[in-house]
């Protein structure tokens, strides 16, 4: 390509050896001051072809587009706007540099001219300098088209391998969707008078947040909801190292260890200081959870909890009268001597105990306004007709609601609810 002050056109091409000299279309009326354009055109060393009026101007541009057209606006046929279109037209894709010759006096068909797609103009009678100028802006000017053309073809390019990249992941996540719900074994159970109902809903393809429960002994059950920091990849591996460790299998679960040599089950607050050490000898990561592990005596309603950064459960007594449980404690994995939160209570017959994650009560409307534990007590008490999965499915689509969808973490929770016994319809003869 041509610079400014500069070897001529022949002088460069010769050179640069495998340069091809830029084509230029001359449309100009036949006079003494084309025909010394041409030679002076032909000497700075531009392929060039002449046309004496619009339409072949316009032929010649569709049999071979050449690199720079200059158009004569005293030419016969076309006026200078009507070609400029014209030529737009033939083939928007491939835009040829036009350059108006204007005869003095001409500004309003020049102003014409540009609007209708020309690129510069030159005022007759032009010096070859000034022609020459002319052409050097417009080889620059194609020069940084075509430059942008072929970045543009690379990023598309690019773009393509990363959607084939991120298809691939996105089967990837799914199939990692699918393993992760695969650790919550069971969505419900039944113990006695009590139910258990679990709900699991990731914000993306995969989460952080875990809920399950287990058999301890006879008369109990281990009741556990975790959310781990973050989403994504680390967060997912986390939760699954500690689905492990709280599975129903009793040589891997660490709340039962203890039972498989005729002692009692870990207690829940030891749980929690067994998964610190854990996090901060064992995982190099800056990553922590909160959890609530409670053990249900389901015999005698008794509750043993303890609470380590996770949002407070809601306990609805049997009046349908909604209060929080528990101090909050601090999260796993953060402090060397943390203080976590143990409570005990007794469960009556006809409540029941919601555990959820901060998905839930941290979900914001479109104001910023956060949900809550006074929105989450008001879904409690609008919903007390409805029990298991019917109330967390209507929770959940509650809380999407107060978000418009836009939820960007984690939704879990656990409901238990202490059924009361069924009452004794009695029999009228007649």
């Amino acid at each position: 390509m041509r610079a400014g002050n500069r070897k001529t056109r022949g002088e460069e091409t010769a050179s640069a050896g495998a340069e091809t000299p830029l084509r230029v279309l001359l449309a100009c009326t036949p006079s003494a001051a084309t025909r010394r354009l041409t030679a002076e055109l032909r000497r700075a060393g531009y392929g060039l072809a002449q046309a004496v009026d619009s339409a072949e101007a316009l032929r010649l541009c569709a049999d071979q587009p050449p690199d720079i057209v200059i158009y004569d606006l005293a030419m016969r046929g076309m006026d200078g706007p009507d070609f400029c279109r014209a030529l737009r037209l033939q083939d928007p894709h491939r835009r040829s540099y036009l350059i108006l010759l204007a005869p003095a006096g001409s500004n309003g068909n020049i102003a014409d001219g540009l609007r209708a797609g020309a690129d510069d103009f030159v005022t007759l009678p032009a010096d070859s300098a000034k022609m020459l100028a002319r052409l050097a802006v417009g080889e620059r000017v194609l020069r940084m088209e075509a430059e942008l053309r072929a970045s543009n073809a690379q990023l598309r390019s690019a773009l393509e391998r990363l959607e084939v990249t991120q298809a691939a992941l996105d089967r990837d996540l799914l199939e990692a969707r699918k393993l992760q719900q695969g650790l919550v074994r069971e969505r419900s159970g039944r113990f006695g008078p009590f139910q258990l109902s679990l709900l699991l809903r990731p914000a993306g393809h995969i989460g952080g947040d875990l809920v399950g429960f287990f058999p301890i002994g006879d008369d109990r059950i281990g009741i556990y909801a975790l959310d781990v920091s973050g989403h994504g990849v680390t967060a997912a591996l986390l939760t699954a190292q500690l689905s492990v460790h709280l599975s129903g299998a009793s040589d891997q679960n660490v709340a039962l260890r203890a039972a498989q040599a005729g002692n009692d089950a870990v207690p829940p607050a030891a749980l929690a200081h067994f998964f610190n050490n854990m996090m901060l000898e064992e995982m190099n990561t800056d990553t922590y959870f909160t959890m609530i592990y409670a053990e249900l005596n389901h015999v005698t309603g008794l509750v043993r909890m303890v609470q380590a950064g996770h949002p407070h459960p809601m306990l609805q007594d049997p009046t349908g009268q909604v209060s929080t449980v528990g101090q909050g404690g601090m999260p796993v994995g953060v402090f060397e001597n943390p203080i976590f939160d143990e409570l005990e209570f007794q469960l009556p017959p006809g409540s029941r105990l919601l555990i959820t994650s901060d998905g839930i009560t941290e979900a914001a409307n479109r104001a910023g306004r956060l949900l809550g534990e006074e929105g989450l007590e008001a879904i409690m008490r609008t919903n007390a007709f409805l029990g298991g999965h019917a109330f967390l499915e209507s929770m959940a689509w509650s809380v999407s609601e107060y978000c418009r969808g836009e939820r960007p973490d984690d939704m879990s929770a656990v409901l238990i609810e202490y059924l009361r016994p069924a009452e004794a319809i009695p029999i009228t003869e007649h």
